[in-house]
């Protein structure tokens, strides 16, 4: 599943994820922690890594759904930039950064254990908070196992795909870019997502605001 939605402190947040399975159980698990995400995430303003930890709780003890895997990120900025992705990952494939002038790279850190499994046998395990600055006119891709990884295609074959032909494609508006992408990769499987997110130029969305005068940015998510 994929998700974007605001939060109570007004900061845009974006989810890909991937239930074990693939029935209709798999389906009504997907919504059920998509939903449990959600009101968990809008519930209370603190870092993703507190998010997918309260998660993997909520999971375990009210919800018979299985393993997932998942990305959460929050873009956090002041109003018309600089924004920076604030992010954590549970077992799934790294998000993908390509900037304006054709760059593109994993973005490794954050990495965790797949949900469901950590609270279910005590290992205590955690979701590193990870942070990212987001330069203008750069795209962010979080993508699903199924776009990757195939039968017939190792996953390392398929990420070094992907980052090259995304790298290659930029330059198109973020429909474009996503119809092409999937166009030159021709996947074959069956959990494929995509969400890209396109990050403005410096300063949209300020309006009349005097944007002579710097701003610091506050976010009741980081870390105490």
């Amino acid at each position: 599943w994929y998700d974007v939605f605001l939060l109570a402190d007004g900061v845009t947040s974006l989810v890909i994820g991937d239930v074990v399975g693939h029935d209709l159980h798999a389906a009504a698990h997907m919504a059920e922690v998509r939903n449990m995400l959600r009101a968990l995430a809008w519930d209370r303003q603190e870092p993703p890594s507190a998010i997918m930890r309260r998660l993997d709780d909520a999971m375990t003890h009210t919800s018979d759904a299985p393993m997932a895997t998942a990305v959460f990120a929050r873009i956090e900025g002041s109003e018309g930039g600089p924004w920076e992705l604030h992010w954590v990952n549970a077992g799934h494939p790294p998000p993908l950064l390509i900037t304006a002038d054709g760059q593109a790279r994993y973005l490794e850190e954050g990495h965790g254990p797949l949900l469901g499994m950590s609270s279910t046998l005590h290992l205590g395990l955690e979701w590193p908070d990870a942070r990212e600055p987001l330069p203008e006119g750069s795209t962010v891709l979080f993508y699903a196992y199924g776009l990757v990884e195939s039968r017939g295609r190792p996953i390392d074959a398929g990420l070094e795909t992907l980052r090259r032909r995304a790298a290659e494609l930029v330059d198109r508006d973020v429909e474009d870019f996503l119809d092409e992408l999937l166009t030159h990769i021709d996947p074959s499987g069956d959990d494929v997502a995509l969400l890209a997110l396109r990050i403005p130029p410096r300063g949209a969305g300020e309006g009349e605001a005097d944007v002579s005068a710097p701003q610091r940015a506050h976010s009741p998510a980081a870390p105490a």
